[in-house]
């Protein structure tokens, strides 16, 4: 039996789905510098991305449907889309973050929240664990709404896999 891939079938987007999506950066961009990565695949109404983006950096177009399009040499990496997106779908990465380690601040919508300097398991689109991950930040902004951004340093060779963290033990519940 062949299994269906793709963000109906799965949850999250195929490798086809991500290739032809108008806001992935080109490899070179993310090698130089902190630049978002918008893995938006279905075509719904929405852009609130777009309106949170202060470079003018992604567009929509007239069709409130379309894939957002990153343009790469605007974005600055600033990150203000990710707690924006409503689909989770945004994340920054910087493959220039230091020697061997690239870093990625994704949406993270799970308490407890980890603290700076923790270690976690780094996972991917599918949740699966990829390699350990440290947090550099944890920004929890009432802008935001309720949607923290996690800044994590990884090595450099997970960057275009690992999406999120795992969800951590929640001591509140243990034992219930």
């Amino acid at each position: 039996m062949i299994e269906k891939e793709g963000i109906i079938y799965t949850g999250f987007p195929s490798k086809e789905e991500l290739m032809s999506c108008p806001g992935v950066p080109s490899e070179e961009r993310m090698k130089k510098g902190r630049v978002a990565v918008i893995e938006c695949v279905q075509q719904i109404p929405c852009n609130p991305c777009a309106s949170a983006c202060p470079m003018g950096a992604i567009t929509i177009g007239e069709n409130i449907t379309n894939l957002p399009h990153l343009n790469e040499e605007k974005c600055t990496g600033c990150g203000l889309c990710i707690a924006k997106c409503p689909g989770l779908a945004i994340t920054v990465v910087n493959k220039a973050f230091g020697e061997g380690e690239a870093s990625i601040d994704f949406p993270f919508e799970y308490l407890p929240l980890p603290k700076e300097g923790d270690f976690v398991d780094a996972v991917s689109r599918a949740g699966e664990p990829v390699c350990k991950g440290r947090i550099l930040k944890v920004k929890n902004l009432a802008a935001y709404a309720g949607t923290t951004v996690i800044s994590m340093a990884i090595p450099v060779e997970f960057a275009d896999t690992v999406r999120s963290m795992k969800r951590l033990p929640n001591p509140a519940v243990e034992g219930a």
